[in-house]
């Protein structure tokens, strides 16, 4: 049995005090940043903890709000209101990044305030937000049927084992390396999926691919022939996406084919949906939404299921496949929007999308270039998903008591 003589069962309220948001409701910008306070939304939150930003998820404001609804780098806020649909993220935290920006938080999330610091660390809370228990309690004690809601007081009743300082210390830095890990993984990504694309504008947009010396093709004063829509360098030639890729959906999968552990992931519009035990798919594919979410590409790999809520584009040779991943990334999906009541992308209208066809030489070179951009980034997503297994594994089993962590006297 293990020994938890020095753990203290607390209540949350007796340590912290959970503050909600301010109502901010007009007078946002959603136009280029400027500087101005940002208002962080359940939309900035990740699944997983943590915050996500993006150009369609920052609202900057510009009126005016009580001085004491600013944030202070390193806050922690959690999720309170939420669509049923979107349950699981009840209660999840975030915390607030140290980055110069000013930082807001509406009535829909709560600010962590410790009253205690002499008895809890902020780094060991962080991590007990992300405990399951306290995730399914809070859902469970939840109220609402379309929303679903939580309160201060509520967030506070919940009771658990609470270690000694030091203990905290060591739990909080296991699992927090763990996390520093992931993230420094996924901030790589957006650098090279940046240095992707940059490359495919320079190519592609600009013309300035390399010429048979090395040189920027455009400006070294390589020639350029008239076309229906520009002038574009010799041997390419203006045609559709479809000349590129053969273009098919994935299939419905009943929800008793869904596995908790299973061999394959399912794959949907914005990523894994769960797993299964059947598979589809063995070979490289890209992937976008078909219905629901729009504008999502991204690529797999090995064995999946596909859902059918995606479109699937298969290169018709290998020198085609990362060319053609960045541009379909590059189409304007909104355009080919045709949902009335939700987004909807047909398989004709992404087939019929005009697209550039570069010449075979420097589509073989891209994807050499590319190649080695975009295996990065698989392995690094690869790595991130062991060491998330590893924290999910580990937070329940250290917060629990059940792996004691050993601590300097």
């Amino acid at each position: 049995m293990v020994n938890m003589s020095s753990w203290e069962m607390i209540r949350l309220g007796d340590l912290v005090s959970i503050k909600h948001g301010w109502p901010f409701k007009t007078e946002f910008i959603s136009e280029d940043l400027t500087g101005r306070p940002i208002v962080v939304n359940i939309g900035n939150f990740r699944y997983t903890g943590g915050f996500r930003f993006d150009d369609t998820k920052v609202r900057e404001y510009r009126g005016d709000y009580p001085p004491e609804y600013n944030l202070c780098a390193g806050d922690i806020l959690l999720v309170m209101t939420c669509q049923t649909s979107e349950g699981e993220i009840l209660g999840i935290p975030a915390r607030v990044p140290d980055d110069g920006r000013t930082y807001l938080h509406n009535q829909r999330l709560g600010k962590v305030i410790v009253i205690h610091p002499e008895k809890v660390r902020s780094d060991f809370l962080y991590c007990l937000f992300l405990y399951p228990e306290f995730n399914r309690w809070l859902f469970t004690s939840s109220s609402g049927t379309k929303i679903l809601h939580t309160a201060p007081k509520r967030i506070e009743s919940f009771e658990f084992n609470l270690p000694p300082l030091n203990e905290q210390r060591e739990i909080a830095k296991i699992l927090w390396d763990l996390d520093s890990k992931i993230e420094l993984n996924q901030q790589m990504n957006k650098t090279l999926e940046a240095i992707g694309h940059a490359i495919f504008k320079h190519w592609f947009i600009n013309f300035e691919f390399p010429n048979e010396e090395g040189k920027p093709y455009k400006s070294s004063g390589g020639e350029m022939v008239d076309s229906d829509l520009e002038k574009i360098p010799k041997e390419w030639k203006y045609g559709k996406y479809s000349d590129l890729v053969e273009i098919t959906t994935g299939k419905g999968l009943k929800r008793e084919e869904f596995v908790e552990n299973g061999k394959f992931p399912v794959m949907g519009a914005n990523g894994e949906l769960g797993r299964t035990d059947n598979f589809l798919f063995d070979e490289n594919l890209i992937l976008t939404g078909r219905v629901g979410t729009l504008g999502t590409v991204y690529v797999v790999r090995d064995k999946v299921w596909i859902s059918d809520n995606v479109l699937i584009s298969k290169a018709k040779s290998n020198e085609f496949f990362y060319y053609s991943y960045y541009t379909l990334r590059n189409f304007e999906f909104e355009s080919l929007n045709r949902g009335s009541t939700q987004p909807l992308i047909t398989q004709t209208d992404l087939k019929n999308q005009t697209c550039l066809i570069p010449n075979h030489t420097i589509l073989v070179l891209f994807n050499k270039i590319l190649s080695s951009v975009l295996n990065k980034i698989y392995d690094n997503n690869f790595q991130n998903k062991n060491l998330s297994q590893i924290r999910n594994l580990l937070l329940p089993k250290l917060m629990s008591g059940k792996i004691r962590v050993p601590v300097e006297a």
